[in-house]
C-alpha cells in the first residue's frame, strides 16, 4: 500500500470533511447514484490506491453511510440472532463504535443472495437510523452512540430477510414494509421514532400466491410541479403518496413481486423495475394529477441493481452480467455489453464515469456514451461485492463481503 504522509493526509481531509462530502442514504445525496466528486480513481488493486482497509464482523449488504468523519453500516451475527450498527472512522479506518441493537431469537429464513442486514441506514448531523426491517429499527446519537430510540413492533413476513432501506424527509423517517403477510408504508418522527402515519398498500391480492405479495423497494422523493410525491412500488403496483400524509395520490396497476431496484426520476419521466423474477422496465410520465406508460421494455432489465440516467441515456445490469444502454425517452436499446456474471450492487456515476460493482469480480469502470468504452477492471481479490458504494469527496469507500475500503489516488 502506497504511504501517504501526514501532511498530505490532512490537506486530504479537510477538503474531505466538507459538508458537500457526506453521503447520507442509499445511493447518495441525490437518491440516484449520482456524485459530484472529482479527482477519484480509475483503477486500484490490494496494493495500489487503497488508502486503508478495515474488516467488519459479520454479514451485512447494508451500504455505508457518511456524515463527517464518520461511516455507519450494519452487521449480522450467529445467522441474524444480533444484530449491530458498526462506525468507522473516515479519516483513519478504525472502528469507532461497534454496538448490538438487537438480540433475534429466531430469525426467519433469508435468500442466499439477501443478510439479515441488507437495509442501507439514514445519517444526518448526530443522529443515525438503522433498520433490520420487521427485527427492529433504531436512532442513535453518532457522538456516544448511544441509542435514542428503538421500535420492534414495525413488523411483517419478509419471507427472504429484510431489503428495504428508510428514507428521510424533513422531520421522518419513511419505511415500507411489503411482506407476505401485510403490506404498507409508514413514516416514524426522527426524534422520538413515534408513529407519524402509517398506510396499508389497500390491494386486493386475492388468491395471489403468499409470496408473491413481497416486495423490497426503496421508496423515491420526487417534485412534480411544485407537489412532492412519494414514489413506492410494491407487488402488482406503482404508487405514489402525499409524504407529509400518506395520503394515495395516483396508483398505476401492473404484474410483479420481489422487486428491488430503487425508482429513478429524470427529464419528467419515472424508471421503474416491475418484477424480480420477470424484469420489465417501465418509463412512466407523471403530472400531478397521475401517471401513464410512456414506454416498456419486457426483457433485459435489472432484476436487483437499481438503474443510472444519465442525460438522454439508462444504464442498467442485469443478474446474467450484461451491462445495458437505452434510450431515456424511447426505451430503445443502444448497445449490450456482457461484462462479468452477476450485479446486485447498484452504480455510481461521477467524474464522467460509471462505476459497476459485480459481486464476484470486482468493479469495471465505464464512460457514458452511445459506444461501450471500458477503462478499466479493478478486483481486489476473491471479495464479494453486494453493497452499494460511497463517494466522498476524491475517495470512493467500497464495502466488501469481509472487509471496507477506502480507495482513492495515492
Amino acid at each position: 500500500m502506497a504511504k501517504v504522509t501526514w501532511i498530505t493526509f490532512t490537506v486530504i481531509m479537510s477538503a474531505a470533511l466538507s459538508a458537500n462530502a457526506n453521503w447520507p442514504e442509499f445511493r447518495g445525496p441525490s437518491s440516484n447514484g449520482h456524485s459530484d466528486a472529482t479527482g477519484l480513481p480509475v483503477k486500484w488493486s490490494p496494493t495500489k490506491n487503497i488508502t486503508w482497509k478495515t474488516p467488519i464482523h459479520g454479514k451485512g449488504w447494508s451500504s455505508p453511510v457518511i456524515w463527517g468523519d464518520q461511516i455507519w453500516m450494519t452487521t449480522a451475527e450467529n445467522k441474524g440472532k444480533q444484530l449491530y450498527a458498526v462506525c468507522v472512522s473516515r479519516k483513519s479506518g478504525k472502528i469507532l463504535h461497534d454496538v448490538k441493537l438487537f438480540e433475534v431469537e429466531k430469525p426467519g429464513r433469508i435468500n442466499q443472495l439477501n443478510s439479515y442486514a441488507s437495509p442501507t441506514p439514514v445519517i444526518e448531523e448526530g443522529r443515525v437510523y438503522v433498520t433490520f426491517g420487521t427485527y427492529g429499527t433504531a436512532c442513535l446519537d453518532t457522538k456516544t452512540a448511544e441509542v435514542i430510540w428503538s421500535r420492534r413492533d414495525i413488523n411483517c413476513d419478509h419471507d427472504m430477510g429484510p431489503g428495504v432501506s428508510p428514507i428521510p424527509y424533513g422531520s421522518m423517517l419513511i419505511m415500507p414494509m411489503d411482506g407476505c403477510d401485510k403490506q404498507f408504508i409508514i413514516a416514524l418522527d426522527k426524534k422520538t421514532g413515534k408513529t407519524v402515519w402509517k398506510t396499508d398498500r389497500g390491494i386486493n391480492y386475492g388468491k395471489r400466491q403468499y409470496d408473491t405479495k413481497k416486495a423490497f423497494c426503496t421508496p423515491l422523493i420526487i417534485d412534480v410541479s411544485g407537489q412532492k410525491q412519494l414514489i413506492a412500488p410494491c407487488a402488482d403496483a406503482i404508487i405514489a403518496y402525499n409524504p407529509n400524509t400518506g395520503k394515495e395520490l395516483w396508483k398505476v396497476s401492473m404484474t410483479g413481486f420481489s422487486i428491488i431496484p430503487r425508482p429513478v426520476f429524470a427529464g419528467g419521466l419515472l424508471y421503474v423495475v416491475t418484477d424480480c423474477s420477470r424484469p420489465q422496465l417501465w418509463a412512466l410520465k407523471v403530472t400531478a394529477k397521475g401517471a401513464k406508460v410512456a414506454w416498456k421494455i419486457k426483457k433485459d432489465a435489472p432484476q436487483r441493481s437499481s438503474l443510472m440516467v444519465i442525460n438522454d441515456l439508462i444504464y442498467g445490469m442485469t443478474h446474467r452480467g450484461y451491462v445495458l444502454c437505452f434510450e431515456a425517452k424511447t426505451g430503445k436499446t443502444v448497445w449490450k455489453q456482457r461484462i462479468g456474471s452477476a450485479y446486485s450492487a447498484s452504480p455510481i456515476y461521477a467524474d464522467g464515469r460509471i462505476y459497476i460493482f459485480n459481486e464476484r469480480q470486482g468493479t469495471v469502470v465505464i464512460k457514458p456514451g452511445r459506444t461501450y468504452q471500458e477503462l478499466a477492471v479493478n478486483t481486489l481479490n476473491r471479495s464479494r461485492i453486494m453493497a452499494s458504494p460511497a463517494i466522498a469527496d476524491k475517495a470512493i469507500y467500497l464495502r466488501t463481503d469481509t472487509d471496507i475500503y477506502r480507495i482513492e489516488k495515492q
